[in-house]
């Protein structure tokens, strides 16, 4: 594998979830006759205020492990004490588009006894994403090695990517959670030409049944496919090639499984980026991913260089420990 040297942009969402806990159940709020007229109100014991956004959370492991990745998206004035997190930790974002007039893109979310949920949404700034180019940042920070595509306002993520296409940027298609509400059209116009498509094994059947291409068809258009399998662990598939099947990292408490795919695409690019091979790229996502299924947040772990390669040693051996751990500062 090729060792690319020029910088890593990261397009994607920016969001905050607002967690709230309802000690009792919904149901025994809700009248069904009477839903038509529906206005409750929950009192919540508590509120959890997280950092999001596939964006971020990808940029945020990529530098947790030594990049400086750039970081496109588009968020509100209130993205103050949030950029100032990112940046502490290594991200640039000096060229995330802040909107005039609305708010960084929330979740909000009331989850009862029951694992009930009520949970709204908004898009807000996000929206703003497709009035950005890549052309301009690139003239700054030089040629990508990979400008990633990842979930964001659809039309900004088609427009990201067919400017890819256009200059020529190696773009890696990272469609998640957007593959649910979008149709064929524009799930080919995301996946078609990508260097790296990433998914999960839901995703890849998503991206079958709704692009009519057979798995194959879509080898055809990609570099390879790298197939996340939760604890099963991983699989990279490229045309003409026996794929590459790798377990997860072993010993993991699961906690919250909420940016764990994110994590895993941030240790994976990394070791792309550092020149190691798909199987310790896939090792290194693997270990990230362990670290961030363990934490309520998605980047709210503690990063330890030491105990991530033992961690690597103890999951995947001494040479994936001691290849993987030199790049490690």
């Amino acid at each position: 594998m090729v060792h690319s040297s020029g910088p890593l942009l990261v397009a994607g969402s920016v969001a905050t979830d607002h967690l709230m806990t309802f000690g009792g159940k919904f149901a025994d709020s809700l009248v069904p006759e009477q839903l038509d007229k529906l206005s409750v109100s929950f009192l919540v014991e508590d509120l959890e205020v997280r950092r999001g956004g596939v964006g971020a959370n990808i940029a945020f492991g990529l530098a947790r492990l030594g990049e400086r990745p750039i970081l496109v998206g588009a968020v509100g004035e209130d993205f103050a004490d949030y950029r100032s997190w990112l940046e502490r930790h290594g991200v640039d974002c000096s060229h995330v588009r802040v909107s005039e007039s609305l708010h960084t893109a929330r979740f909000v979310c009331t989850t009862d006894s029951a694992m009930a949920q009520f949970a709204s949404f908004y898009p807000g700034a996000m929206s703003e994403s497709r009035l950005m180019e890549l052309a301009p940042i690139v003239a700054e920070v030089g040629e990508p090695s990979y400008v990633l595509v990842g979930a964001d306002d659809p039309d900004g993520m088609l427009r990201h990517t067919d400017e890819c296409r256009q200059r020529g940027y190696p773009f890696i298609a990272d469609p998640s959670q957007q593959l649910a509400f979008s149709g064929g059209e524009l799930i080919r116009g995301l996946v078609d030409g990508a260097a790296i498509l990433f998914s999960n094994e839901y995703e890849s059947h998503l991206i079958t049944e709704k692009t009519g291409w057979s798995a194959e068809e879509v080898l055809d258009r990609v570099g390879y496919q790298v197939t996340t399998l939760g604890k099963d662990g991983v699989r990279i598939t490229e045309k003409g090639q026996e794929p590459i099947e790798l377990p997860a990292a072993s010993g993991v408490r699961a906690v919250e499984p909420t940016g764990v795919g994110d994590a895993f695409r941030a240790g994976f690019l990394a070791a792309v980026s550092w020149g190691l091979s798909r199987e310790r790229a896939a090792q290194t996502g693997c270990v990230l991913a362990a670290y961030v299924v363990e934490t309520v947040g998605t980047q709210e772990y503690d990063y330890d260089p030491a105990k991530f390669v033992q961690r690597l040693r103890d999951s995947y051996g001494d040479a994936a420990a001691e290849e993987i751990g030199s790049h490690l500062s």
